[in-house]
């Protein structure tokens, strides 16, 4: 099998991944941060969970990336910062920023999203660097320009909404409170809807089938999970504010 012929059956699986999420994450919640409980397996720290995660993403998508064809020319240079601007921070700084303490995650959570992050480092490491064709002037495309315009400013949402989200508590302090402030006027998960947006973004940026493929599961995993956490909040809170959706502002 030649292998731009597995690249595609790679692809293919990712988007049917993306269905079979998206559908299962309606009957069954994710046992990670605000909907953890017991009865998963084996647990480790959420921070070394975090790390352990993300790495394929970050390093692995890397090794993938430099073993092609194209990996030293300028476009996909400039894809691959975009790619890792969002990894190397979640990989290596957001572990160490948030409040893990005590906190634990499932080793089969994690398990699942390390095999997810090594298919979906193969699928789009090897298109930027290998079968997808970005010639110098990609870089002055409208599609690039619009997608790393969109990246960015998902990234920059994503910052500032888990910033908002660990000034939360004071130090000593446990439990939840409402957020506030910036995106959280209008929906619960900002963090969420800058994650899509940044992927969304990329699938853009990259004109690909690879990376349409990432988008559609960074869908099908957060739009269910912000439903889940918009129902929270309002059961928990009383006084949560009404106006709010989950995760598109006067939309959902």
């Amino acid at each position: 099998m030649a292998e731009a012929e597995l690249h595609s059956i790679a692809t293919w699986t990712e988007i049917g991944l993306a269905a079979l999420t998206f559908v299962s994450l309606f009957f069954v919640t994710a046992p990670y941060g605000r909907h953890g409980r017991k009865g998963w397996g084996p647990e480790i720290s959420q921070r070394l969970g975090w790390v352990l995660m993300e790495l394929p993403a970050c390093v692995l998508w890397l090794g993938i990336y430099f073993a092609g064809t194209h990996a030293f020319e300028l476009a996909p240079l400039a894809l691959m910062a975009l790619w890792q601007l969002h990894y190397v921070n979640r990989t290596f700084v957001f572990p160490f920023r948030i409040k893990a303490e005590g906190k634990t995650t499932p080793v089969s959570i994690v398990a699942t999203a390390i095999v997810f992050n090594t298919l979906n480092a193969y699928v789009n490491a090897r298109w930027v660097s290998e079968f997808g064709s970005y010639p110098i002037s990609w870089l002055y495309d409208a599609r690039f320009v619009i997608g790393a315009v969109l990246f960015v400013a998902g990234f920059a949402i994503n910052q500032h909404a888990d910033q908002v989200l660990m000034n939360l508590r004071k130090p000593g302090e446990t439990g939840y409170k409402i957020p506030h402030g910036g995106l959280y006027r209008f929906i619960s998960c900002p963090n969420y809807f800058g994650e899509i947006l940044e992927w969304t973004g990329w699938a853009i940026a990259t004109w690909s089938l690879a990376g349409l493929a990432f988008t559609l599961y960074t869908i099908a995993n957060l739009a269910p999970r912000a439903l889940k956490h918009h129902e929270w909040y309002r059961e928990k809170f009383p006084n949560y504010p009404t106006e709010r959706k989950a995760l598109l502002p006067f939309v959902i």
